[in-house]
């Protein structure tokens, strides 16, 4: 990597660059949270039990590629430009083509066996080896693009605009794509649209990926971990220790389980329940502008109040949304959506401050032991959060075969239609409650802790 003096200063040119790393990861990302059960249990006919099963094993061979990349990225040999990034270039196409192979059509007509081992493979491929080696690099980017804090506030700000945008796009796009109305207003898939806008992503994906390489610079020297022959066992025993990355684990993980359970279960409640693809895309943008609004000032917000503060009340007020419509038990979208605009100005803004909250817990790694594993320590993060989706998986696919989901059935009857409203009501407020008392209870790094750790390592720097 070049000496430090010759590298461009950090500026909005990196935030922007970092902006569509994640835009790029969610054209996939978010598109299969929000949409592969659809097309697994309506399109292939396969059962919600059995998607859920798949989300479930998928994850357990995370743990072993998750922390597999993030000793990788950390041990070798940064290349001339960096340690995190060539994996971005290096990725890009096969994540991509990975998605788009997920989701074809063709495969109606083949029998059940086929289609299942067809089903396991793809999204192994997919979620557990090439987004792995592409997510966990780019996420561990933010802690050498600035070593201030505030920028790399703004980094995760802008890393939560990217996969806002991604959101936007597919929450708007993909409804009135996918789905059709029938002479009795029912809203039914259409298999072999997912195909071609799976293919669209997979294009635009890789178009973010290679703007997010380009416009993005390594600023912050990392050594390698191979020198100081640090074995796997004594880093993740030195973690297990480390009671910030336990408490932002525990927040983190709750919250992504409450947040696509609800992304999945939204599909069946607008399609299943309220029976409009037009509020299904409404609710994508409602829940997406508030963190548009949010963006410009959660570095301002946090800086005042703290990350850790401002997390804890955004999620409680997320909980009391989702309470408030389980007892209302609404028939009017327009009405479910307007409550939820409360919990998403709540957690939308926790969403935009996580991953600078991820690199004040690398600070604090380092704090404690003199070594920056910032690959490891993101790549248990990401393990964690990967539990979250394949739980989340696996409860909206368990969940919705308790309550009778019939995956060979374009209409549902109305008492499963009920019980999709109560999934997406009840679970989430539970969750979101379990979020803040994490954030309040067991993570400890306040706002002057924060700040303690960023002067420790600056002095630190310095004398070397």
């Amino acid at each position: 990597m070049k000496n430090n003096q010759t590298l461009p200063h950090f500026g909005i040119r990196d935030k922007v660059g970092y902006m569509f790393g994640d835009f790029g990861n969610d054209f996939t990302f978010i598109f299969a949270s929000t949409y592969l059960m659809v097309f697994y249990t309506k399109v292939l006919g396969v059962s919600a039990n059995m998607v859920g099963t798949l989300f479930l094993i998928s994850r357990c061979i995370d743990a072993f590629t998750d922390i597999g990349m993030g000793r990788i990225v950390d041990s070798i040999k940064p290349a001339k430009d960096g340690r995190f990034r060539p994996w971005i270039r290096r990725m890009c196409g096969p994540v991509a083509l990975a998605s788009f192979l997920m989701y074809q059509s063709s495969l109606v007509s083949a029998s059940m066996t086929v289609k299942i081992v067809y089903m396991f493979v793809t999204y192994i491929l997919w979620g557990s080896v090439f987004y792995t080696a592409i997510n966990i690099p780019y996420g561990s980017m933010a802690s050498v693009l600035s070593e201030d804090t505030d920028d790399r506030a703004s980094l995760s700000t802008f890393r939560s605009v990217g996969a806002t945008l991604a959101s936007l796009v597919i929450g708007i796009g993909a409804p009135i794509l996918i789905y059709t109305t029938d002479e009795a207003g029912n809203q039914i898939v259409q298999g072999s649209r997912f195909t071609l806008i799976s293919g669209v992503f997979s294009i635009a994906s890789i178009i973010c990926y290679v703007l997010c390489y380009c416009l993005t610079t390594e600023r912050v020297k990392t050594e390698s971990l191979v020198k100081e022959k640090t074995n796997i066992s004594e880093t993740i025993s030195t973690l297990l220790t480390n009671r910030a990355l336990i408490g932002i684990i525990l927040a983190a993980l709750f919250v992504l389980i409450a947040q696509l359970l609800s992304q999945t279960v939204n599909q069946y409640l607008f399609i299943d329940y309220f029976k409009s693809k037009e509020a299904l895309s409404f609710m994508s943008i409602v829940g997406i502008l508030p963190s548009l609004i949010l963006a410009p000032f959660a570095v301002p917000i946090t800086k005042k109040f703290g990350k850790k503060e401002v997390g804890a009340v955004g999620s409680i007020c997320g909980s009391l949304s989702c309470l408030l419509l389980f007892f209302l038990h609404t028939q009017s979208a327009y009405l479910y959506i307007t409550i939820n605009i409360i919990g998403f100005l709540g957690f939308g803004i926790f969403n935009l401050i996580i991953w600078a909250i991820i690199t004040d817990v690398i600070d604090d790694q380092e704090v404690r032991t003199n070594k920056r594993e910032n690959g490891t320590i993101y790549a248990v993060y990401s393990f964690a959060r990967k539990i979250g989706q394949a739980l989340a998986g696996g409860l909206g696919g368990y969940a919705l075969s308790l309550i009778g989901f019939d995956s060979t059935r374009q209409v549902q009857t109305e008492a499963v239609a009920n019980g999709i409203y109560t999934l997406a009501t009840l679970f989430p407020a539970v969750l979101y409650i379990i979020v803040g008392l994490c954030l309040i209870f067991v993570y400890p790094l306040n706002k002057k802790k924060v700040e303690l750790n960023i002067q420790i390592l600056k002095e630190r720097r310095t004398q070397g």
